[in-house]
């Protein structure tokens, strides 16, 4: 069998196990030995380093069954991907409803390997053929031909500027005419991925398999049906022209892990808030996503208490230097002023119910009521539980308590006090 042939037959081999019977390919007996490399983490490839670029996006796949190695344990990320591959890859990866009927592409026998996979992937929405009906599947795919695909399929349209948004990109000139809108809205939603400088689209070169996983793996993401990879490749940064800045007064909506947090009025503590829903720029463009981690610390204000932002960490994984950026926020919450009165009589199991405690507020609570199991069950805050027996003693003798309430989903909202510019 001649190197070519043998290729073809692996590859064929791969396929066919990779996309499962609903592809309908064909699996000959001379396609069944070797067996094929099973493997469920990237561990298991002969030829892809755990420290790989696309390691995370790859291993991911493979354990979703959309892709996986050949026969002799490699995984060969740096081997072209042709059309007919894609068209496996893609419609096994993104099952979604047809938009019109079927083809048949003149240069697709009805026999082919993978001609099924082709009719489903122009079925839903995601390729095309060429002129004069041809589909060229044994074609090696560009680059801008893989995003362009995703960005059609999921029927995706840039919210900006089609020409603004991809002049983020160096070679932008070299983007061909009928991929700039799918590539603009590819890169808003976060689709790109440009291995080793975000800023190299590369459009016209042949897209490699590490580089089509990783599309695809974004594609994924952009739909919700996996988790945000926190890859310094993919490409997040905001094109020129567009504006970086939060102006002041944007509100923050957030959220916490416990329902209430109980603190005492002089009582500072540290908190970690998640940001519940996307910030947008005047334009539209999201600068903070969904998920975001904001870091500070509740102090005493007035009456009451009032949370501080310090830091803010992105939730789309932004890197510099294999490390997350973390940024420097002026933000914070209104003052709150709700109390809440503990006194020997409280049932101090609905009163701590999926509450956060600060330190001092779990001694007040043991202190007045007598209840020294508070220290077993409850989330601590603050100065943690190594102090609280100490603190337990000031509250020993009072018949009652006031402990501020601070709801997080209701009153712990935060407001810019001045632009946030994101550099």
């Amino acid at each position: 069998m001649s190197k070519l042939n043998s290729y073809k037959t692996t590859t064929a081999l791969f396929l066919s196990l990779t996309l499962g019977s609903a592809s309908l390919l064909p699996v000959t007996t001379a396609l069944v030995s070797p067996a094929p490399v099973m493997a469920q983490t990237t561990t298991q490839f002969n030829d892809l380093s755990p420290n790989h670029w696309a390691s995370e996006f790859i291993g991911a796949l493979v354990q979703r069954g959309v892709i996986a190695g050949f026969p002799d344990g490699t995984f060969r990320p740096e081997a072209p991907v042709t059309r007919a591959q894609f068209a496996a890859m893609v419609q096994s990866a993104l099952p979604k409803d047809t938009i019109r009927g079927s083809i048949n592409f003149n240069d697709v026998a009805s026999n082919y390997w993978a001609t099924g996979a082709i009719n489903n992937a122009y079925r839903m929405g995601f390729l095309s053929g060429y002129p004069g009906n041809v589909f060229a599947p044994e074609q090696n795919i560009p680059r801008e031909q893989v995003l362009v695909s995703l960005a059609n399929g999921l029927n995706y349209t840039p919210r900006n500027s089609a020409a603004t948004v991809v002049s983020f990109f160096n070679d932008s000139n070299a983007i061909s005419g009928f991929a700039q809108s799918p590539i603009a809205a590819a890169t808003e939603n976060r689709i790109v991925v440009n291995y080793p400088n975000t800023r190299q689209l590369n459009p016209t070169r042949n897209a490699t398999r590490a580089e089509v996983a990783a599309f695809i793996y974004q594609a994924l993401s952009s739909q919700g049906q996996v988790a945000n990879l926190s890859s310094p490749y993919i490409v997040n940064q905001l094109p020129a022209g567009m504006t970086n800045r939060i102006t002041a007064g944007t509100q923050i909506p957030v959220t916490y892990e416990a329902e209430k947090i109980l603190l005492t009025q002089n009582e500072t503590v540290p908190l970690t808030l998640a940001v519940r829903e996307d910030i947008v720029n005047s334009g539209g463009q999201v600068i903070i996503p969904r998920n975001s981690v904001v870091t500070g610390e509740l102090r005493p204000s007035g009456n009451g208490t009032q949370f501080f932002a310090q830091t803010l960490q992105l939730a789309n994984g932004r890197m510099f230097d294999g490390n997350a950026v973390t940024y420097n926020i002026d933000a914070s919450s209104q003052i709150i002023t709700e109390t809440e009165s503990v006194s020997r009589g409280t049932d101090v199991g609905n009163l701590v119910k999926n509450a956060a405690l600060g330190t001092a507020a779990a001694a007040a609570i043991s202190g007045v009521t007598g209840d020294r199991t508070i220290t077993t069950g409850e989330l601590l805050i603050g100065t943690g539980a190594g102090v609280l027996a100490t603190l337990i003693p000031q509250f020993l003798g009072r018949n009652r308590v006031d402990l501020l309430v601070i709801r997080p989903e209701t009153n712990l909202n935060i407001t810019f006090n001045s632009d946030f510019v994101m550099n």
